[in-house]
């Protein structure tokens, strides 16, 4: 593992963790968490068409591009997945991710549920897909609510936008319900944690054990 200084600890092939939610089911503070928390996963950086904003990095934030260029990426099949919203372009590029992967390095992505089935499509065998759900309704409506930054219709037009997203739920290799952010957050990394020692990905197993066979 590449960040892993552990004397016994064996190589392994990174991963792609993906978090879906719909809006105001906390996947964006899950993955603020995992981030703060968990120093073998970093945010897999997108390249947008949108402009830079005040305080942004180009290569940090995004790899900001013009629209020539994405469409470029686009003709030569360089994003694992890509969309447009709002006017503006967002793709995740291959290259890098997947020399990461390879040094096992592990990728998390803040995508939706259209994203998450693009990326799946490309590479299946590194893809962990974790959806979570609000645990209700209400409680959803009451926290896009209490966030008073969005008119009354725009909560409405969220609201009819997260029975959608939810709808695809059974699309995913695991599913929490965020009722408590703590122990969402548990779970979610116990679902990381076993993913990362699953044997295939484990590449360093096969040397190894066939050390303990010859001692």
């Amino acid at each position: 593992m590449a960040s892993d200084t552990r004397p016994n600890a064996l190589l392994r092939r990174g991963l792609m963790f993906i978090l879906s939610s719909p809006s105001g089911a906390g996947k964006t503070t899950i993955s603020r968490m995992l981030l703060d928390r968990d120093p073998e996963i970093s945010l897999s950086v997108s390249a947008t068409t949108r402009p830079i904003r005040p305080g942004e990095v180009d290569g940090v934030h995004y790899h900001f591009v013009g629209e020539a260029e994405f469409d470029r990426m686009v003709e030569a099949d360089e994003f694992y997945e890509w969309a447009t919203v709002f006017g503006h372009s967002y793709g995740t590029p291959k290259a890098q991710i997947r020399a990461g992967l390879k040094e096992g390095r592990d990728y998390l992505f803040d995508i939706d549920w259209q994203g998450t089935q693009q990326l799946y499509q490309k590479d299946q065998q590194d893809v962990v897909r974790v959806f979570i759900l609000p645990p209700s309704i209400e409680e959803l409506r009451r926290r896009l609510t209490d966030r008073a930054t969005d008119a009354p219709e725009v909560i409405q037009a969220r609201m009819e936008r997260a029975r959608a997203e939810i709808s695809h739920w059974d699309g995913y290799d695991y599913v929490v319900v965020n009722d408590d952010v703590e122990a969402c957050y548990d779970q979610v990394l116990e679902i990381l944690h076993a993913e990362r020692m699953k044997r295939a990905r484990q590449t360093g197993l096969i040397g190894f054990v066939r050390g303990l066979m010859k001692d």
